[in-house]
């Protein structure tokens, strides 16, 4: 199957398109990032009943990149119970008055369940900067903060799978557009968007900075083409699937000896 693309040093987003697609065609894709899902959804049971470790499918990306659509896609045939999923919008008062790592490690998901960042403690170091809500000498600092911050969790047991959504700006205009004209989609729009739009520029040198500092031996990032849905979608399935074989699970046996039982 195709691989997403690695993140090598001193990385720019100018260099990878994000409408690249493999060559490949879209219905028959599509079957194949079907089967991945429904791999998926075996391994997540082999996981909840081992519980001896826990995956998280982190998504960072541009408004309209899809981390929505790429989650419910990805998990769509995941025993709901063995999924936690978090959004991290802006902080609260009380997640202000805590470290910004705080509310991310109270969402990690427990060891046999699969977790879900809709943007995750990158904000910190993307939102935080373009805005210019925190001084540099403060988000830059956390570039090692975070990398830290994953070395600890995958050495208990964590496995972390980063993904970013790369949008073209042409694509998101078009998505913005779409929201705009149906109305079953005008729920999804927020004046905030056009914004952060605004910054566009900016934050793309702010996420090459997370992929160049941020992609470790224990928790690399992948950089994901999201023009196309079915792609997109195919390329985050594919790299979950091989995540959860690695851990070659079997079903535990039972605690107790089942020998002799007989239901009447």
């Amino acid at each position: 199957m195709s691989q997403p693309i690695k993140i090598k040093p001193k990385i720019r987003l100018r260099d990878f398109s994000p409408s690249h697609h493999a060559g490949l065609h879209k219905e028959a894709t599509r079957e194949k990032t079907n089967r991945l899902c429904a791999r998926i959804g075996e391994l997540q049971q082999l996981l909840y009943a081992n519980a001896a470790a826990s995956v998280v499918i982190l998504l960072q990306g541009m408004d309209t990149s899809g981390k929505d659509g790429t989650g419910k896609r990805v998990l769509e045939f995941v025993t709901p119970a063995g999924v936690e999923t978090s959004n991290f919008k802006t902080p609260s008062h009380l997640e202000l008055a805590h470290d910004f790592l705080w509310r991310i490690h109270q969402a990690v998901p427990r060891y046999g369940n699969i977790g879900v960042f809709n943007r995750s403690h990158y904000e910190d170091v993307l939102v935080v900067r373009v805005l210019n809500l925190q001084p540099a000498r403060v988000w830059r600092a956390r570039f090692t903060q975070i990398n830290a911050f994953e070395k600890y969790l995958t050495g208990n047991r964590v496995i972390l799978l980063k993904f970013f959504l790369h949008l073209s700006k042409e694509e998101q205009a078009r998505r913005l557009e779409s929201r705009l004209a149906n109305p079953a989609k005008n729920w999804k729009f927020e004046i905030n968007d056009i914004k952060m739009r605004e910054h566009w520029d900016k934050f793309q040198t702010a996420y090459e900075d997370v992929l160049n500092h941020c992609s470790t031996p224990w928790a690399p990032w992948h950089i994901v083409p999201a023009d196309h849905k079915w792609y997109r979608d195919y390329v985050v399935a594919g790299v979950v699937v091989e995540a959860l074989e690695k851990l070659k699970m079997k079903w535990p046996k039972s605690r107790e000896d089942l020998s002799g039982i007989k239901i009447k």
